[in-house]
């Protein structure tokens, strides 16, 4: 068997039994000084940093552990090996070149799973509340270019001929340019999504044509995750949304409110004058509506029925507080339709819905 690796290694020879144990305990040296020394200090360490109000070191510390180990494990066995041997691959012109190659990989992937780490947990990541919807975005562009400089990197160490790679790349890339453009769309999109922050993540928000109503789950590159009002998950290209006037209902601090009575016009104008003035001071008096704007008229006169438009500002953005101080205002409604006698009727059908005498 030794002799098949002469090429790679000239002056191989074969192990002898005090080696094949050596070897071991090398290894097995290095796995309990990685489980009892190397892990405690490193998490300890990340522990210092936390009190010292200091998170994201001691996230990075411990996302970049399992490289580390796998790494410290690496140069064990490379370690064993050339103890096998009795030549140190370390230096050995043929090997070098891969080794490297390994190292040069578990630098990236600390770094990679470093991104990932913060990728899931955006909150951990000191960028404030105003990026907080740049930062998801920004840091899968980051895992993709990672990716892309890491295999560069251990390209150059191979001497791969890069000019005609890059080349390549080019001539390929404006071929799927065109086969690509919608995805394109969708990533310029998320971009421009990322940088006018028209919205957050867990933000309310509505398309002008109302066919997106939900809170925003999630941006990734191609598509936005709303979860709708029923609870549903639907993912939105990132195009749509740009192209489309986007209302983002978190900001509001206060909801428009709009009831149409509908009266016949058998009521006397006395009566509707009265019962107009009585609904508007109650709305006025409850402690929960805006003084500001207070709407309460007769705007829109038909052959057997006249329009009653009642409008008024709640100061909530909660939905189920709006429901109940609308449910109050249509009970204030109904007991004034019934102290002055208001006949009450469906615009469709022409019939009284209330008082039908």
């Amino acid at each position: 068997m030794w002799e098949s690796i002469k090429w790679l290694i000239p002056s191989v020879t074969a192990p002898t039994v005090a080696d094949c144990l050596a070897a071991a305990a090398i290894i097995i040296v290095g796995l309990i000084v990685i489980r009892f020394i190397i892990r405690p200090l490193l998490f300890k360490i990340a522990d210092l940093f936390n009190k010292k109000n200091h998170p994201v070191f001691g996230d990075i510390t411990k996302s970049v552990y399992p490289s580390i180990r796998n790494a410290i494990i690496f140069s064990l066995i490379v370690m064993a090996a050339s103890l096998l041997v009795e030549v140190w691959l370390f230096e050995n012109a043929k090997l070098s070149i891969y080794i490297d190659s390994v190292y040069v990989f578990f630098a990236f992937k600390a770094l990679y799973d470093v991104l990932g780490f913060y990728l899931k947990n955006p909150h951990r990541f000191e960028t404030g509340k105003d990026q907080d919807i740049l930062t998801p975005f920004f840091l899968r562009m980051s895992k993709v270019a990672v990716m892309v400089i890491a295999m560069f990197t251990i390209a150059s160490l191979w001497n791969f001929n890069l000019n005609g790679f890059l080349t390549a790349i080019g001539l390929t890339g404006v071929a799927l340019a065109f086969g690509i453009r919608d995805t394109l769309a969708h990533i310029f999109g998320g971009m421009s999504v990322a940088l006018d922050k028209p919205f957050q993540i867990g933000d309310w928000i509505m398309s002008g044509d109302e066919k997106i109503d939900g809170t925003i789950q999630d941006i990734n590159l191609r598509s936005t995750v709303i979860q709708t009002s029923d609870k549903g998950t639907v993912y939105v290209p990132n195009s749509y949304l740009v192209n489309r006037p986007i209302y983002n209902l978190s900001n509001r601090t206060e909801r428009k409110v709009e009831h149409f009575l509908h009266i016949s016009n058998e009521n006397s104008e006395e009566s509707i004058v009265k019962f107009l003035e009585s609904v508007r001071e109650q709305i006025s008096l409850h402690p929960k509506i805006s003084k500001k704007i207070i709407h309460v008229a007769m705007d829109e006169l038909m052959p057997t029925s006249c329009r009653i438009l009642i409008r008024y500002f709640v100061e909530t953005n909660d939905t189920g507080s709006m429901l109940q101080v609308r449910q109050e205002i249509l009970f204030v409604a109904k007991h004034y339709c019934e102290v002055y006698d208001i006949k009450l009727i469906d615009p469709n059908e022409g019939q009284y819905a209330w008082n039908n005498g």
